[in-house]
């Protein structure tokens, strides 16, 4: 049985449950890799057997559903966001082992990492394979503090790699720093991780805050890390496969058309390129892969976690808000739902506010009563049909600082719109317009009681 930390123990679970398709016939890692996770989207995770010219098999489709981060975390589906909410609030910190079977093979930089990972080819304009699910470790070089995040990563060929990085992402930040420097910031990139762990290098957490803490949270237990051998860095002892690299701020690269999680191509101008100066592997080693652009794994992996960070801000101040639920449609991204219990006149347009400015990216913010079932697109709709009223509880806020990534900004601004559909005091009382229509307590209950009988 494989470690509870592992990737592998969650892929047990799923061929446990039926929910792990095998493709054992040869598929392309360019381009027919991309197609096989678009059109299997929403069904089971796939695991590629036999990936043409690669000595390891390739798993995609992992994290498609909320239901799948409960299992790998070990508990009930709607126990997920509390328990993203506690792990960010009540981390647990890491510790150090000595073993990894992820440094079982060693592979000394000069390399080819293209003969080395399977690193698919997603889409026909992007000008290279990417690997999406690497988690990357770095050290502020001022403070030695760890960052845990993931970013684009290209194949340049031989040892080179791109690295496409937000200018506001704190791995950024980081680089920065080491230009200001006068240095190089070394980087370690583990692939094949836990849900735990790629989820907690998700949170909106402040610079400086260990992402491994979270992950520990959402494990209920400290994340085993093993030292790297060529860099001053400390990866998930049990991941499949580790890249150590060293990141040039001074060394750029153009990355061309690339493709984001609107589903669209986007152009970024240069990215910073990064050398690799070793690879370590399990000798079975599975490599995970995301497909990216506008795909339930990619758009659920930040909705979650920005959902569970959400959460935690807004009731520190607003203790009416119950949970904040990231939408699908709006790609995980850019559209929520803030369930709260009885607020007060004032405080869902308090809520919607702060929500945006915390993060950057929402812009079409609706808050509901928790008798609202923020999941359920129809409830939201009949929420705002039956409790919205238009001339005082609609917010738009033009010329709002927006991220590069969404699609509709003009100079990096967009509007950003709230909608309030809570109840007003009074609403629901006998004899009012908003009083629900029921058959007698004491039938309901009878029936309730006996219904398998009719």
């Amino acid at each position: 049985m494989a470690d509870r930390q592992s990737m592998r123990h969650v892929l047990e679970q799923l061929a446990a449950a039926g929910d792990l398709h095998e493709v054992s016939r040869p598929v392309d890692r360019r381009f027919e890799i991309s197609a096989l996770l678009k059109l299997r989207d929403q069904g089971p995770a796939q695991l590629f057997r036999n990936v043409a010219g690669a000595g390891m098999p390739v798993v995609g489709n992992l994290l498609n559903s909320r239901s799948r981060y409960a299992l790998g975390l070990g508990i009930p589906l709607e126990t997920l966001d509390a328990h993203c909410a506690r792990a960010v609030e009540a981390g647990i910190s890491p510790t150090i082992v000595e073993n990894s079977p992820a440094q079982e093979v060693v592979h000394e930089a000069p390399l080819d990492l293209a003969a080395i990972l399977p690193v698919p080819t997603w889409f026909e304009h992007e000008r290279g394979p990417y690997i999406t699910a690497g988690v990357i470790v770095a050290k502020d070089p001022e403070t030695g503090l760890r960052n845990v995040s993931i970013a684009r990563l290209r194949l340049e060929g031989g040892g080179r790699m791109l690295v496409g990085i937000a200018k506001n992402h704190h791995l950024n930040l980081l680089a920065v720093k080491a230009k200001a420097a006068g240095t190089s910031l070394e980087i370690a990139i583990a692939i094949g991780n836990h849900p735990a762990v790629l989820l907690g290098s998700q949170m909106y957490v402040r610079l400086g805050e260990d992402e491994f803490d979270i992950a520990g949270g959402l494990l209920g237990e400290p994340v085993r890390l093993v030292r790297c051998k060529s860099v001053d860095l400390e990866v998930p002892a049990e991941t499949e496969i580790v890249i150590e690299a060293v990141l040039n701020p001074e060394d750029l690269i153009e990355e061309g058309p690339v493709s984001e999680f609107p589903g669209f191509y986007v152009r970024y101008g240069p990215a910073i390129a990064a050398e690799v100066r070793m690879v370590t592997h399990r000798a079975d080693a599975i490599y995970q892969a995301v497909l990216p652009g506008y795909a339930r794994e990619h758009c659920l992996m930040g909705a979650v976690a920005i959902g569970a960070t959400l959460t935690t801000q807004l009731r520190s101040v607003i203790p009416a808000v119950r949970r904040v639920f990231v939408t699908p449609g709006g790609m995980g991204r850019l559209h929520a739902v803030i369930s709260m219990h009885q607020p007060r006149l004032g405080e869902g347009k308090r809520a919607i506010m702060l929500a945006m400015g915390m993060v950057n990216l929402l812009k079409l913010v609706t808050a509901v009563e928790d008798d609202v079932d923020p999941e359920d697109p129809v409830a939201v709709e009949w929420s705002l049909a039956a409790r919205f009223r238009g001339h005082e509880d609609l917010i738009v806020i033009p010329g709002v600082k927006a991220d590069r990534c969404d699609p509709v900004h003009e100079d990096l601004t967009v509007t950003k719109i709230g909608m309030v559909a809570t109840t007003r005091p009074g609403d629901g009382a006998a004899g009012g317009r908003s009083e629900f229509v029921a058959v007698p307590a004491a039938v309901l209950a009878r029936i309730t009681a006996e219904i398998e009988s009719y």
